[in-house]
């Protein structure tokens, strides 16, 4: 996706995450409770945790409500217990969606994730039909606007750190990294003090899908809105060259 601003794509993210804030925090909240059932409250000895309360930072979500959280999520024994289900999917034209949600009602959430898809004239395939499609890869981008280093410097320190890619775009840098080096980097780049406008691991299409039908471009922003209202739906990844 040479050419495209990555940084661009954060922002638009985060202003719609801004008109729903309720939502990301929502999000959010959840990932904190699986991190802390999963590795208990302490974020020292919580890897999981600690990547779940940068990205909250990154999210501006405030310090007192992920303690909070935390706090609430360790102390509760009979708190809601999440369960991380994957859906693989097609929209229009053949984009590829992928759909990762925490549910406490599987039932619940594969008719709400169904419909969705139905409503844009896509369809649910089974598990692994488009996620070949992806590479699973640690992703942060560092906005030049937010960062006085040299580009080099800044491309060395990430690679000392474990980093595979490093790559600049007009208003931003990309730090790619294998899944399991994704915590180490984030963490080499937090201790120099290096501001992240988005820190996550997440699925990076091989190659991306342009749709220039009007419908097509309709029922794929239907499928995905309506995926974006359901509660129990933590991420989207997809191939739809916006």
């Amino acid at each position: 996706m040479s050419g495209h601003s990555k940084f661009a794509n954060i922002k638009h993210k985060k202003e719609k995450n801004d008109a729903a804030k309720g939502k990301i925090f929502t999000i959010i909240g959840r990932e904190i409770a699986v991190a802390v059932k999963e590795g208990g409250p302490d974020p020292a000895n919580n890897s999981r945790l600690r990547d779940v309360i940068a990205k909250a930072k990154a999210n501006n979500m405030p310090n007192d409500t992920i303690d909070r959280g935390i706090k609430k999520a360790a102390g509760d024994a009979n708190s809601v217990n999440y369960e991380t289900v994957t859906y693989e999917g097609y929209g229009p034209s053949g984009t590829a969606i992928i759909v990762r949600a925490l549910t406490d009602n599987k039932n619940r959430t594969a008719a709400n994730v169904r419909s969705a898809f139905t409503k844009g004239h896509g369809s649910i395939g089974t598990q692994g039909c488009v996620s070949y499609m992806f590479d699973e890869k640690g992703q942060i981008i560092i906005a030049k606007e937010d960062c006085d280093m040299d580009s080099d410097d800044l491309m060395m320190m990430a690679l000392d750190a474990g980093a595979e890619d490093f790559s600049e775009e007009e208003d931003s840098y990309e730090v790619l990294t294998a899944p399991d080096d994704f915590t180490a980097v984030r963490e080499a780049l937090e201790q120099e003090n290096i501001p992240m406008a988005s820190a996550e691991v997440t699925m990076l299409p091989q190659t991306y899908v342009t749709l220039t039908d009007e419908e097509d471009l309709k029922c794929i922003n239907r499928i995905l809105d309506l995926l974006d209202e359901d509660d129990d739906v933590q991420e989207v990844f997809h191939n739809w060259d916006e």
